[in-house]
């Protein structure tokens, strides 16, 4: 909060106000955003170089080695199958980052053009709609997920129009609150007495001044995406062994923790774990810095 210091004698009007807790709070919010970027650009570098920082293959098998504790030609040790875990680690994230990104961007563009149309047309149009997505938002986000999960299957198509379906009703309930507000300032009115089509008001006007919120709260989402993708894979809905994913590689070594077996599912957890809040960091001082600018 902004902290005013003031005289407390002499004229007020001449007293210079200083605000402090503004700039706190912006320096604050810069420090999460750096450390929440740079962790995920690791996770980025580690994935995109994966080949180069393991010596086993994704799926390549060690069979005279299962269930090795970390030490040796195993960093991290082997799971059930004789699989390198440090490797596994790696590839998964990969497939976590892709999925996440994909389906947190197929939301954004589904719910903003939902979003779009129903905030600027209004009426019955805008009536309809929202009540579909009252539909989808009135179920527990990840109950509805498992729905739309078993409806659809496995593979990673699927995954990314699970997670997006889940996601995209949020998008369009707010850009439509952003539109119902934008389309009643002027700018909307000169563009329309120019002779722009609704397609043009929509596309050059309201559309890139409604997506700030939406540029805040997506990289929120791409950590829940994540978790969500963990959830289902942990639960056989989501990527299926042998593929390397964090949530199924926590599923298979469950078991073993009870055994003191512990390498088979700490270290993706804790990938996972590291990686969702990388994308928390950035997202939380996004909003932080948004609101300070409000102020």
């Amino acid at each position: 909060m902004a902290e005013l210091r003031a005289a407390v004698s002499g004229d007020s009007a001449q007293t210079p106000v200083v605000v402090a807790g503004g700039d706190r709070d912006s320096r604050f919010a810069r420090r999460m955003i750096i450390v929440g970027a740079t962790i995920l650009s690791l996770v980025a570098l580690v994935a995109v170089f994966a080949p180069l920082l393991s010596p086993w293959g994704e799926t390549e098998i060690d069979p005279a080695n299962t269930l090795v504790a970390p030490g040796g030609n195993h960093l991290l040790g082997t799971d059930g199958n004789g699989m390198d875990i440090w490797s596994r680690v790696l590839y998964a994230a990969r497939l976590d980052l892709g999925i996440a990104l994909a389906a947190v961007a197929l939301a954004v563009v589904v719910g903003t053009l939902l979003g779009l149309v129903a905030g600027y047309f209004g009426g019955w149009l805008d009536d309809v709609l929202m009540r579909v997505v009252d539909i989808f938002q009135s179920f527990p986000t990840f109950i509805l997920a498992l729905a739309v999960a078993a409806l659809l299957g496995n593979g990673t198509i699927n995954l990314i129009i699970t997670i997006a379906a889940v996601n995209a009703p949020a998008y369009a309930r707010l850009v439509r609150a952003e539109v119902r507000t934008l389309r009643e300032l002027p700018f909307v009115d000169a563009a329309i007495t120019s002779g722009a089509s609704p397609v043009g008001v929509l596309w050059r006007h309201l559309l890139p001044n409604s997506l700030t919120p939406v540029r805040v709260i997506a990289p929120l989402n791409c950590g829940w995406a994540m978790l969500t993708l963990a959830g289902l894979s942990f639960l056989g809905l989501g990527v299926s062994i042998p593929d390397a994913e964090w949530g199924a590689m926590i599923s298979l070594g469950a078991a073993d923790v009870v055994g003191g077996r512990w390498w088979t599912s700490v270290p993706p957890g804790l990938a996972l774990f590291v990686c969702v809040l990388g994308f928390s960091l950035l997202g939380e001082g996004l909003q932080d810095r948004a609101n300070a600018k409000r102020r």
